[in-house]
């Protein structure tokens, strides 16, 4: 009988203890939810802005500065890139950050503890999707504005360090194409290019084809022009467009070429680059192109993808948010905080590979832009639900 009134007692404290402190001081717990989260996020989110720093950033600048381009102008491509870097790794920040975050919390028993007082899923799960919303508009803002300024400004630099230097788009061994010819290029040794070789169209649409075993870089002299080229020994071959078995061959001892900017296309200066456009100009420009009907398929399948990635790369955080909850919950009973880290690197891997093949087959293979951008983050909210649905029944 005295150990029934114990027990009692007991339990009366406790009712006493969840309606009196912790119900009352529900929106510190919830505040330390929110700062923790944000916590892990802002790690997750410099780990991952230093992983595309490096494959993106670092790789071009090492580039650009082997051509003895000054470092101030490679710091201003640095800057001008980091909109596109921002937005690439908070959805990813997001889903790492959190698993770490919730998978700590239920290593020390904090979940528990708070479950215990009375604290449904649901509520526990409130600071997650509102952070996630949040981070998620954030993203938006940064890729839909602050992307296509970045873009512009990167293009513009580029274009002028071309200008000063063509050193940057002569390489070694390789290929330039330009809007109407194609460039094979052999050893490049300051302004010197061995081994030239071009193929292009003249003004009546016949194919050219020219020759040098050696080529000189010359200073342009006119501001329109990009680079001229001084061959020694060219060789060219003309082929008639009406008769294929008709050709003309000239060769001479020096001729000069002039390379103009706006036929070069991989410094993405010609035409209308759509990661310079916001989401709202993108999209009246593709109508403007339906409305048109020249536009290849290809050409419009590019917009689209751009235009739908604005949306779903940065408002995959939400999806992220979903999926980590209760995935954290379900398997962060030991080791909480390294299994949110190894199981959130494999699922971005996955979520990253997706999104390339995405943009593969909508490119090649006319895949609906907005299936191809937006598969990924629907696989990850099925699976969220799923995760959901035994963590409830649980």
């Amino acid at each position: 009988m005295k150990q029934n009134q114990t027990c009692s007692k007991i339990k009366q404290l406790f009712i006493f203890i969840n309606e009196n402190i912790f119900k009352s001081n529900s929106h510190i717990m919830m505040r330390y939810l929110v700062k923790e989260l944000l916590l892990y996020f802002t790690i997750a989110f410099l780990f991952f802005f230093l992983v595309f720093f490096c494959n993106q950033i670092l790789l071009l600048v090492q580039d650009i500065l082997r051509k003895h381009v000054p470092l101030v102008e490679v710091m201003k491509l640095m800057t001008y890139s980091l909109p596109f870097i921002i937005a690439q790794s908070a959805p990813f920040g997001t889903l790492v950050g959190f698993l770490m975050c919730i998978g700590r919390l239920m290593t020390d028993n904090e979940i528990l503890i708070l479950r215990a007082t009375g604290t449904s899923f649901f509520r526990l799960s409130l600071p997650v999707i509102i952070l996630g919303i949040l981070i998620s508009l954030g993203s938006f803002f940064v890729n839909d504005y602050l992307l296509p300024l970045g873009t512009i400004e990167y293009n513009k630099l580029y274009k002028e360090i071309i200008f000063s230097n063509p050193n940057v788009e002569m390489e070694s061994n390789s290929i330039k194409k330009t809007s109407n010819s194609i460039l094979v290029i052999g050893e490049v040794e300051d302004r010197n290019v061995s081994d030239l070789l071009l193929f292009d169209t003249d003004q009546d649409g016949n194919q050219r084809l020219i020759v040098a075993s050696n080529t000189e870089l010359l200073d342009p002299q006119d501001s329109t022009i990009m680079m001229q080229l001084r061959m020694s020994n060219p060789s060219v071959i003309q082929f008639d467009n009406e008769n294929k078995d008709t050709y003309e061959y000239i060769s001479s001892d020096f001729t000069t070429m002039n390379i103009f900017a706006s036929q070069f296309i991989s410094s993405g200066s010609s035409g209308t680059n759509p990661r310079e456009m916001t989401s709202y100009d993108l999209k009246q420009y593709i109508n403007k192109l339906k409305a048109k009907g020249t536009s290849s398929k290809r050409t419009l399948n590019t917009y689209n993808l751009e235009y739908h990635k604005k949306f779903s790369l940065p408002f995959g955080s939400i999806f992220f948010a979903l999926l980590a909850f209760p995935l954290a919950i379900l398997f962060g009973k030991h080791n909480g905080q390294t299994i949110g880290l190894i199981i959130g690197i494999l699922i971005s891997v996955l979520y990253w590979s997706l999104m390339t093949l995405g943009q593969i087959f909508g490119l090649r293979n006319g895949m609906n832009g907005f299936v191809s951008m937006w598969l990924p983050n629907l696989l990850v909210g099925i699976f969220g639900c799923i995760f959901i649905f035994f963590l409830v029944k649980k």
